[in-house]
């Protein structure tokens, strides 16, 4: 069974899940809040709830009636509440930096400048615990991936490809294009909220 709610779409996962489609990771992100906002007051039951790029998964589901209730009202384009702001201290000598620059138009100052001046908001995570998409770049300065994707790139890496701006939480392979580095832990099984940048948290670059 197929259902709507709003301009998304709702379908059963499994036996316990529906996975709501979104138009976009703004929506998916604003409809993950109240969600949860549903679910700490007590008027839904499920055990989980995970953003993407434009769906978000509940898991957990006992009464998929429920949600499909509780939601009736939701619509597209709501806001989504603030989250806790989080800055990220970053030394700007990455790889990519001065192709980062060249196609933005930009000097290599001047991105640094920009880069610190936006707020981005973790819209979902994927790819790697702790690998937070953030959004929040302006369409004029999306860039493509690299052609060929790096064997590995650090841990706290601080790179951009296409609408996301990330931190690589550990070494890995990797397309994006790298504008510098970090040392703030973005993941840490020994803290009690092991993934520093959770879905909807504000995020501020300081260069150092």
């Amino acid at each position: 069974m197929r259902g709507r709610l709003g301009g998304v779409h709702l379908t059963p996962v499994g036996r316990r899940a529906l996975l709501v489609e979104t138009d976009d990771a703004t929506q998916a992100l604003a409809l993950a809040a109240r969600v949860r906002e549903l679910v700490r007051a007590g008027e839904l039951n499920l055990q989980e709830v995970v953003p993407a790029a434009g769906s978000v998964l509940l898991d957990g589901v006992d009464d998929p009636g429920q949600v499909r209730e509780r939601l009736a009202g939701w619509t597209p384009g709501t806001e989504t509440p603030p989250g806790e702001l989080v800055e990220i201290g970053v030394e700007y000598d990455g790889a990519d930096l001065a192709d980062v620059a060249e196609r933005w138009g930009q000097s290599v100052e001047e991105v640094i400048e920009s880069h610190t001046r936006m707020e981005f908001v973790a819209a979902f995570c994927g790819f790697a615990p702790g690998f937070a998409y953030l959004s929040g770049l302006p369409a004029r300065l999306h860039v493509p991936r690299l052609d060929s994707p790096r064997p590995r790139v650090p841990a706290g890496a601080v790179a951009v490809a296409g609408e996301w701006c990330a931190v690589y939480p550990t070494a890995s392979p990797g397309g994006w294009r790298i504008l510098g580095r970090t040392t703030t832990v973005l993941w840490d099984q020994e803290r009690a909220r092991p993934a520093l940048l959770v879905p909807g948290t504000r995020v501020r670059f300081v260069a150092r």
